[in-house]
């Protein structure tokens, strides 16, 4: 949810950033609309319960011939109280609703436009070159019976696999470095619930326009998670939070769950779209004022994994029509995948704001005691989908992968991942 006061007092604004999400600016208007109303129905209904209450006053010292008729007005006026109230409700939810069809305001120099509408701020790393037909990274996988998707298909369906072997053990190297990488910087490591209820993933935003994505229990009223972001974000929910001492960091550890719906015919070969994965996620509470400069140190950790690990890749600053709508300015990292000839996401960081937070009802206490919201920010450090670049960037032309060397430790001192006879 938004600022209601900056949308009272800078509409203009809001309708700026609808306009670059590509979303309806009229939306504000209705926003809008739904505040003054609301408004005012809160206050009619203040109005007449401290009508109410002086009323109650004047019966009380009333002389009993007086208090029949008396009592006959107060139970009148507290019937209008009760009407006011229902309205006062109402208009409430009416605003709830109108506001939550705007997506967070983005922040100045976001691109406008839609998904190839992106900026490329820097690439980084040497695009590898080989001396022979480079295998994709399935071919590879299933060299070094690592990768099953025959298996996981006849199991669960398309679009699911088991990793096996080097498979399992090279995931589980990827996110312990990871999960050491984000100890070293200060955060908190938590194994998240990946069932939560419908109110941490509709304060999260995920139940907007990416909906469809999400698996429902409808028996259980519990959702799925695609990422641990929503269980991070929902820890501290309803809480004032001390950041006195800096932000509060958490790394949450879950397998993460997406129906990839729309996605029908896109990356169906291997393990690039799949619809259970592994996923290692940095959260960060902070105080607003220093959001920006906490998006530039989560994206400079996931730069750094990536560089550890000996992959070319890209920065792009994401078009603001292709931003979620809980993000005011998503960073994504795309690693070069040999076998495609294109960078592809394997990680993204995003501020929200304090868009989240509104909605969960964080805060923080600030100079004279009063309480405001947080911001959130959330960056994937480890996730599945790595294992696509590692494989096919490091390979050898017998169809061995070379370890990259920060990696080795976290497998045992392995240093080739050699095809299976």
């Amino acid at each position: 949810m938004i600022d209601p006061v900056l949308l009272r007092e800078n509409p203009d604004l809001v309708k700026r950033s609808q306009d670059l999400r590509g979303e309806p600016s009229s939306y504000v208007d209705d926003a809008v609309a739904a505040d003054g109303a609301r408004r005012a129905a809160i206050t009619a209904f203040e109005t007449l319960r401290a009508e109410q209450n002086a009323f109650g006053k004047q019966v009380a010292k009333a002389p009993k011939e007086e208090k029949a008729a008396l009592v006959a007005q107060a139970q009148t006026l507290a019937a209008s109280v009760k009407d006011a109230n229902q309205q006062a409700s109402d208009a409430e939810a009416a605003f709830t609703a109108a506001v939550q069809r705007l997506g967070n305001v983005v922040i100045d120099g976001v691109p406008a436009g839609g998904e190839d509408d992106y900026v490329v701020l820097r690439e980084v790393g040497d695009i590898p070159a080989f001396g022979f037909e480079p295998r994709d990274h399935l071919e590879l996988g299933e060299l070094l019976g690592a990768i099953d998707m025959a298996r996981g298909a006849k199991v669960s369906g398309a679009r699911f696999s088991y990793l096996r072997g080097v498979g399992a053990r090279l995931e589980l190297a990827i996110m312990n470095m990871g999960l050491d990488r984000a100890i070293a910087a200060g955060f908190t490591p938590l194994i998240t619930p990946t069932l939560v209820r419908p109110e941490i993933m509709q304060g999260t935003g995920f139940l907007g326009a990416h909906a469809e994505e999400v698996y429902y229990l409808p028996a259980d009223e519990l959702y799925l998670t695609g990422t641990s972001e929503v269980a991070l974000a929902g820890y501290h929910s309803g809480e004032i939070l001390d950041l006195a001492d800096g932000p509060l960091r958490y790394a949450g550890w879950s397998t993460c769950y997406r129906r990839e719906a729309g996605s029908h015919g896109k990356d169906t070969r291997g393990i690039i779209r799949v619809h259970q994965f592994n996923k290692l996620e940095m959260f960060s509470y902070v105080d607003p004022a220093d959001a920006e400069a906490e998006h530039a140190r989560l994206l400079g950790w996931q730069e750094g994994m990536l560089q550890s690990l000996g992959l070319a890749y890209r920065v792009i600053d994401t078009a603001a029509g292709d931003l979620g709508s809980s993000a005011a300015r998503k960073f994504d990292v795309e690693a070069w995948v040999p076998t495609q000839g294109a960078y592809r996401e394997l990680t993204s960081t995003s501020n929200c704001t304090t868009f989240q937070a509104r909605r969960l009802d964080i805060r923080h206490r600030v100079e004279g005691g009063k309480t405001q919201p947080v911001a959130t920010l959330n960056g994937t450090l480890a996730t599945t989908r790595w294992i696509v670049a590692i494989l096919e960037t490091h390979q050898q032309a017998d169809g061995s992968v070379l370890v990259p060397e920060a990696l080795r430790g976290y497998l045992g001192g392995l240093e080739v991942l050699e095809p299976i006879a």
